[in-house]
């Protein structure tokens, strides 16, 4: 089998069927080349940092680094290779007469993608490169055998089917891809310091539903058997948080994967991580402020500064954050009130949208999406969204048509949605039944979730609720279009 990546590969280093052969001949020479515990390996990031004098001067100190092969050269009775580890990238020099004849045996037999560890003095060879030159007869560790070829191109792999399929050779093999999922990591650890520095709680809530609740997405399907129950993978994490919000833990917040059964785009994935969060006695106002913390925590977190960039644009994170009414944008971009029926239609039509029997607010929502999106740079705080929209907002006081809710965008891309959260019972069983009017029985979203409307009649405090997609966030932060860059393992088709 040979490399994709490299038409003319070197037959004795990039064939499977070569490899296997040297497999054999390193346990011929009585060593396990699937290798074992390597104590007092340092990390290639802090050898690098050691001061290196030539390989001239006495008492160079003497490190050990652990690492995969991903560059070779021979020179005679020195071999030169360049290992790599998630820290960084070092050179080894294996010279025949420094690390003993079995060693020097074991060496002629590594190839690219091998993990080895190796022990020697760290200097600096004449041409100033950076360098652990191996040194004695147990010098030399082989850690595991790689029996498929590596990419030849250290630089990166060209082709992105390739690279999604192999996101571990991707790892290693393009910087860019390492770093962003560094740097999700750290987003991700800011986030739950922040949250939790403040007295918020993180919990876990089911995955398998009985009730597709908490959001207007079509779910995945499974079955319980021993039960005999369908089941729904969570399209969110709602509406399990506020029973807890019932139960007295009042700064509550979940980082989880949702699923939804519905289309792949450079912004969707059929599972997606989504962080959300209730915390009692505030509202959407509080969550604002919570919002823009975060953020601008994740921000600082990652470094580069408070202006970043986003494609060929930028976007200021510095505070405070522009904050809009949704009919003043309506008005601004669209050029009529949203409340003005006859206007809505006319600017419907002239936006060529399919019109049909559809309700003013479902045009209203078209419109926006259409004119008003693309046109908020932010981050700005779309707020106060019509009532009809928001079937699980608390309604303005003394404005029932308002629904105090907001959305950040950044770009066009919604980043953040959150409520004052809707804690009376009586109004929440009436929206359910609403939503559910000409629904059909096998539409899993046609059931109403009794349990949670029973909790919220024992008593929910008025609170505020905040969601975040974690994916769009990274996205944003690392300047990265497409989400399939910042899952680490998005869906992809099945190999034919």
């Amino acid at each position: 089998m040979s490399d994709p990546t490299n038409p003319n590969p070197a037959p004795d280093a990039d064939l499977a069927s070569f490899r296997l052969e040297k497999l054999k001949k390193i346990e011929a020479l009585g060593i396990d080349p699937w290798g074992g515990r390597f104590d007092g390996h340092v990390a290639i990031e802090k050898i690098r940092e050691l001061k290196a004098g030539s390989f001239d001067e006495p008492d160079l100190p003497v490190v050990r680094a652990a690492g995969r092969i991903v560059g070779r050269r021979g020179m005679g009775k020195v071999h030169f290779l360049e290992l790599w580890d998630q820290t960084g990238k070092i050179q080894v020099m294996l010279g025949q007469k420094q690390i003993g004849d079995l060693g020097w045996q074991l060496a002629n037999l590594l190839d690219r993608g091998d993990l080895i560890g190796v022990e020697g003095q760290f200097g600096r060879t004449k041409t100033g490169e950076l360098t652990i030159r191996a040194n004695g007869d147990k010098s030399l560790t082989i850690l595991s055998k790689s029996l498929e070829p590596h990419p030849t191109n250290y630089y990166g792999m060209s082709d992105m089917e390739y690279r999604l399929r192999h996101r571990y050779l991707d790892l290693v093999y393009t910087p860019e891809t390492l770093q962003r999922a560094k740097q999700r990591i750290l987003i991700l650890r800011t986030i739950r310091d922040y949250l939790n520095n403040i007295g918020f709680n993180e919990v876990e809530t089911p995955t398998l539903h009985s009730i597709a609740g908490g959001a207007a997405a079509r779910p995945f399907t499974t079955h319980h058997n021993a039960l005999d129950i369908p089941l729904f993978l969570r399209i969110a994490l709602e509406l399990h948080l506020k029973r807890l919000l019932v139960g007295g833990i009042e700064k509550v917040y979940e980082i989880g994967r949702v699923f939804r059964n519905e289309g792949i785009s450079h912004k969707h994935n059929p599972e997606f991580t989504m962080m959300e969060l209730y915390e009692a006695y505030s509202d959407y106002r509080g969550m604002m402020d919570l919002t823009e913390g975060i953020i601008v925590a994740c921000v600082d977190a990652i470094g580069g500064g408070r202006v970043r960039p986003w494609g060929d644009k930028q976007v200021d994170f510095t505070p405070p954050w522009k904050r809009a009414s949704y009919s003043e944008l309506f008005s601004e971009h669209v050029g009529c009130s949203l409340e003005d029926p006859v206007a809505v239609l006319e600017a419907a039509r002239k936006n060529k949208l399919e019109i049909g029997n559809k309700e003013h607010d479902v045009l209203v929502q078209e419109l926006f999406e259409k004119c008003v999106e693309d046109a908020l740079v932010g981050p700005v705080f779309v707020y106060d969204y019509p009532a009809a929209l928001c079937p699980l907002t608390k309604r303005k006081f003394g404005n029932p048509k308002l629904a105090e809710r907001f959305e950040l965008y950044v770009h066009g891309m919604e980043l953040a949605n959150a409520y004052t959260e809707l804690n009376d019972p009586i109004t929440q069983e009436e929206t359910f039944k609403k939503q559910l009017v000409g629904m059909s029985e096998e539409d899993s979203m046609a059931k109403m979730d009794d349990d949670f409307v029973r909790a919220l009649r024992h008593g929910m405090p008025p609170a505020g609720g905040l969601g975040i997609g974690i994916d769009r966030l990274v996205m944003l932060l690392t300047n990265t279009p497409s989400i399939r860059d910042i899952i680490l393992f998005p869906l992809l088709r099945p190999e034919v």
